[in-house]
Parts: structure tokens; C-alpha cells; sequence
């Protein structure tokens, strides 16, 4: 499973969701939070739902974990299992950083290969740092994350709601089954 986060690296890598590259026109508003307390934003979060793409298709139960290293980075631990709750655990450890913690505190670069870092901006966070929107500097991409494996359906409205206010296709959300 090690090669398939390899390959996934790769293909993200060069696909100008790493690099920077800009392919389309963003047409979704992906202004980031003004404020980031990040020891509050470590630790483990759950995906709720997620656009599709092919780094983790079929994945299931999927959660990202982050904790310092000690070079001052962040250590990210994504990890999933396939098809089905009870299927291959496979997990992906990367790093990231934030670039511009002054400025753009919303705004971090999230790495699994070598140098290629992907956007990773904090979209919408909970004042209780319970739930996140995440999405990149392309429409492509947008993630769902909470504390807990399950959302009340309230917040989970309020969350839609604002996806959809900054030009997200919330019907293209994929729904990730989670361990209770």
C-alpha cells in the first residue's frame, strides 16, 4: 500500500494542486480564515465528506492527524481503510507548514513527496476549532473535517450552507463512512 501513496504523491504532485500551477479558473471563493490558534487545530480529525479524487478513492473510516515534528513542522498522518470499515488500513505520513503564519494564517502547504507541497487552506473553522472546511487555490478539492467521527445534522447544514455561499457544488460531496 506504501506504492499506492507514492503514486498518489506523484500524480497530485504534477497535477498543479502541488505546485502551484494554476489549470483552471477558480470560480468558488477560497478566502481563508483570518485567525489560527494551531495548537488548538492539531490532533485528530475525521472526514465527513470529500470531492472525489483519485488519492483516496475507495478509501473509508479516513482521518488526518497532525502533531508537531521537531524541526517545527507539522507532522500529517492520513490514514484510511479500503472499501469497507474492515478492509486494508493504509496510511500516507507527510509534513506541512505555514508559509505565512502572520498573513495568511489560513493558509498551509501540505507535503507527501519530496518537496511538492499542496494548498491546504482552512476555508470555515468552528470558534471551538469542532469542525473545518478545507479546500486549495483550485475548486477541485474541498474536505469536510469534524472532531468526531459523526456531525449533527444542524452543523452539517450550516457547514453545506456555507460551501455552497462560496461557489462549492455540494451535491459532488462524497459522503465517507466512519467507525462510530
Amino acid at each position: 500500500m506504501k506504492n499506492f501513496w507514492v503514486i498518489l504523491a506523484v500524480i497530485t504532485a504534477f497535477s498543479g494542486f502541488n505546485t502551484g500551477c494554476k489549470t483552471t479558473q477558480t470560480t468558488v471563493n477560497t478566502s481563508t480564515i483570518n485567525e489560527l490558534d494551531l495548537d488548538r487545530y492539531l490532533g485528530k480529525w475525521y472526514e465527513i465528506a470529500r470531492y472525489d479524487h483519485s488519492f483516496e478513492r475507495d478509501l473509508v473510516g479516513v482521518t488526518a492527524t497532525y502533531s508537531y515534528r521537531e524541526d517545527g513542522k507539522i507532522k500529517v498522518v492520513n490514514a484510511g481503510y479500503k472499501n469497507s470499515l474492515d478492509g486494508k488500513y493504509s496510511e500516507a505520513v507527510g509534513k506541512a507548514k505555514q508559509p505565512r503564519p502572520d498573513k495568511d494564517p489560513g493558509k498551509l502547504k501540505v507535503a507527501f513527496f519530496w518537496i511538492f507541497y499542496a494548498d491546504y487552506f482552512i476555508l470555515e473553522l468552528d470558534e471551538d476549532y469542532q469542525w473545518a472546511l478545507i479546500g486549495s487555490s483550485s475548486d477541485k478539492y474541498l474536505w469536510i473535517l469534524s472532531r468526531t467521527p459523526q456531525i449533527k445534522q444542524e452543523t452539517l447544514d450550516n457547514i453545506l450552507d456555507k460551501a455552497r455561499e462560496r461557489g462549492y457544488d455540494t451535491d459532488k460531496l462524497i459522503w465517507v463512512e466512519q467507525k462510530e
